[in-house]
């Protein structure tokens, strides 16, 4: 990352002046912010950056929020992520009580050519495997969330993340929910675990290659015994906010995802589908070879019942500027990217999804 990057004033939201705790976008825009916070905070630590040369505090601190603590991976010690507190600030009598977090908890996502990143690579190759749940750094994000709503309470706790931290983000968000504690929970580009059938153009062929999958999974499923309740619970009231871009790989399936559910219900097969979307295909496989090692399976991180789905169609941002191979890997970082989710000109479409 660029000192430009870094640098709120250059980067950040700092048309945000003022912030309507009520206001779904600027909730975004500042849960965004935080996640960043915690990227340039490991920045700053791995450059030297102290006191007035440190880029990171900025982005809390212009938000009224305060750094509580640093979460340290303990085996690379490289910081993914924070607990922030919100402070008193000229902002208090625009914010309404029920809205405004007074902690938020938010988790970095992979840097890339870092001292991290090879641990980053090997947390997401565990999530692609489905073993996200046993990693070091997840049971301290976890302890983290546990922590703070044993000592604050939960009604005013955030959690968020981006990629890789949106997948932890996701775990302690659910870990929570099932106990019945419901986190306003702010996922941004979080990872989906599967090929991604959004793109292909024809809509037909889209459905049909859904409707297989579903099928097979949930054949599979009937032939181990399992049952549909595992969404039954309190899981299914808890409403995670979802924030995919539709020209990102790692999280537009997002999209399919759940439009494949409604679909199914319109066409009397819902009941299939209520089954075979809490399991994949690929997480059966990984379960089945895991029991003949001996190894407990998992559920899948990424699979929820419930959520909250915007998604971004805005146009990028570098489009007329770059051209060929260049723009596609430009469009590819842009799409992923942190950045976009604090723009006050995104062309948005938002979604409610609930498991019935």
């Amino acid at each position: 990352m660029s000192d430009t990057e870094d640098t709120f004033d250059l980067s950040g939201p700092v048309h945000l002046t003022t912030v309507d705790w009520t206001n779904p976008d600027d909730q975004r825009s500042v849960a965004a912010s935080l996640v960043k916070g915690v990227y340039v905070l490991h920045q700053d630590r791995k450059e030297g950056r102290e006191g007035c040369r440190a880029l990171a505090p900025r982005w809390w601190e212009f938000f009224h929020f305060q750094l509580c603590e640093q979460l340290i991976d303990k085996d690379d010690f490289s910081v993914f992520g924070a607990i922030f507190q919100l402070t008193s600030g000229p902002s208090d009598s625009n914010r309404s009580a029920d809205q405004a977090p007074s902690y938020t908890i938010a988790f970095r996502g992979t840097i890339p050519k870092s001292d991290t990143f090879l641990r980053d690579l090997k947390l997401n190759i565990r999530i692609i495997r489905n073993r996200l749940h046993p990693a070091s750094r997840v049971e301290t994000a976890l302890q983290a969330v546990r922590d703070v709503v044993a000592t604050h309470g939960s009604s005013n706790v955030w959690l968020a993340g981006h990629s890789q931290g949106a997948a932890t983000g996701m775990l302690a968000g659910k870990t929570m929910a099932k106990t019945g504690v419901f986190l306003e929970t702010f996922l941004f580009n979080p990872p989906f675990v599967s090929h991604v059938i959004k793109r292909i153009k024809v809509k037909k062929v889209r459905h049909g290659i859904r409707l297989t999958r579903s099928v097979i999974t949930a054949g599979l499923l009937k032939m181990r015994k399992y049952h549909e309740s595992n969404w039954s619970g309190p899981l299914s009231a808890w409403w995670p906010r979802l924030f995919v871009n539709a020209a990102d790989w790692i999280c537009a399936e997002y999209i399919g995802y759940f439009e494949h559910r409604e679909w199914m219900e319109k066409i009397g097969a819902g009941g299939i589908e209520r089954l075979a979307a809490q399991h994949s295909v690929g997480g059966l496989v990984l379960d089945a070879i895991a029991s003949t090692m001996g190894k407990p399976s998992e559920e899948p991180v990424h699979l929820i019942p419930s959520a909250s789905l915007t998604v971004n169609r805005s146009p990028a941002l570098h489009r007329r500027e770059t051209h060929g191979i260049k723009r596609w890997w430009k469009d590819r970082i842009e799409a992923h990217g942190i950045r976009q989710w604090w723009r006050p000109d995104l062309l948005l479409e938002s979604n409610i999804y609930t498991y019935m």
